[in-house]
């Protein structure tokens, strides 16, 4: 069985392969950009496991974020360079169990109370560090070595830290997709249809919407702890509400149901960003970057309600003078398993 359909597979195949040449043409500050787009790719990929796939819009991805950040700097020996071999696992399941208990609570709700109850875990945590010694409190902590694996992985080194997340981003979302195309992504497919059909069929929704919820805790905890090795340094704005709204928008911009959406918009939004922070396009206008990058958003939700992944659909039918409506139900009901 093929995972994607040919033009899909070559995209996402291609899409890698331009990520791996990126050092050889790019400069320091390239490689750092890009580096920091893709945790974030891996960041939103968690929260389309959620949104995209299960229909459970959660608005506190951010702690499970924020508490794999921490987890390096707070874990890791002051004297000498943690292992990979057990501080990544660890981070991850800091980040999945606390998943575990929000989830298992949050989960029990449903809609906007969902909603609000999943903001209200990630709010306790972000004020566990922003007002205790734990975490350092607004300065944040320095990580003062960074984790190695022998001598075959110095994460301190700037390519090998590129490296390592591309490597990390290929397999989170080979994993999702393999997911996604199992019984148990089947099933997420069915609960974000219609949960009370499933329900009526037989099926107990709430292990599966837990084992869900705590899978992409756990895959926003690697997110996060590749984002505190890059900086070096982490503080509880990782775990603010802000950010959650922000990988929420990349995933929406992208296009949701679509795991390449994911990619694609947290490349888009992250790029914007950066264009519209420029002082060398926009000089002292730059400091107003919220208002470009809202506008741009509101356009590309207005003009594109399947996100920038149906773009290539849109120039394909207006080449072929197709209305929206000829494309039928199926165009805007497409399965978040297509990516996988």
């Amino acid at each position: 069985m093929k995972l994607l359909h040919p033009d899909k597979r070559h995209f996402v195949l291609a899409s890698f392969a331009a990520l791996a040449l990126v050092p050889l043409v790019a400069g320091s500050f390239g490689v750092d950009l890009v580096t920091k787009i893709m945790i974030y790719a891996l960041f939103a990929l968690s929260l389309e496991l959620l949104v995209g796939a299960t229909g459970l819009v959660c608005f506190g991805q951010a702690a499970f974020f924020g508490i794999g950040a921490y987890a390096v700097v707070l874990l890791s020996p002051a004297s000498e360079p943690a292992s990979l071999l057990w501080l990544l696992p660890v981070c991850m399941g800091a980040a999945a169990l606390y998943a575990l208990a929000v989830g298992a609570l949050s989960l029990r709700t449903q809609g906007v109370y969902f909603i609000m109850v999943t903001l209200a875990f990630a709010q306790m945590a972000y004020y566990v560090v922003h007002d205790t010694p734990l975490g350092g409190g607004t300065d944040g902590i320095y990580l003062t070595a960074k984790p190695v694996l022998g001598s075959l992985i110095d994460l301190d080194r700037p390519l090998v830290m590129y490296g390592f997340t591309w490597a990390s981003l290929l397999a989170v979302f080979a994993f999702l997709a393999l997911l996604l195309r199992s019984r148990f992504g089947r099933a997420l497919a069915g609960i974000k249809a219609n949960e009370q059909r499933m329900r009526a069929t037989g099926f107990s929704t709430y292990p599966y919407k837990l084992a869900a919820f705590v899978i992409s805790g756990a895959l926003a905890g690697l997110a996060g702890f590749l984002f505190a090795v890059k900086d070096g340094y982490v503080n509880p704005e990782l775990l603010a509400w802000h950010l959650s709204g922000s990988v929420l928008v990349m995933i929406i911009l992208g296009g949701l149901g679509h795991l390449r959406g994911a990619l694609i918009g947290a490349f888009a939004f992250a790029l914007l960003q950066e264009f519209f922070q420029s002082e060398a396009i926009f000089g002292r206008y730059a400091k107003h970057w919220h208002l470009g990058l809202g506008l741009t958003i509101i356009l590309s939700v207005a003009l594109l309600p399947r996100g920038l992944v149906d773009v290539p659909a849109q120039v394909r039918d207006r080449l072929l003078g197709r209305n929206d409506g000829s494309r039928g139900v199926a165009g805007g009901q497409e399965r978040s398993d297509d990516d996988a």
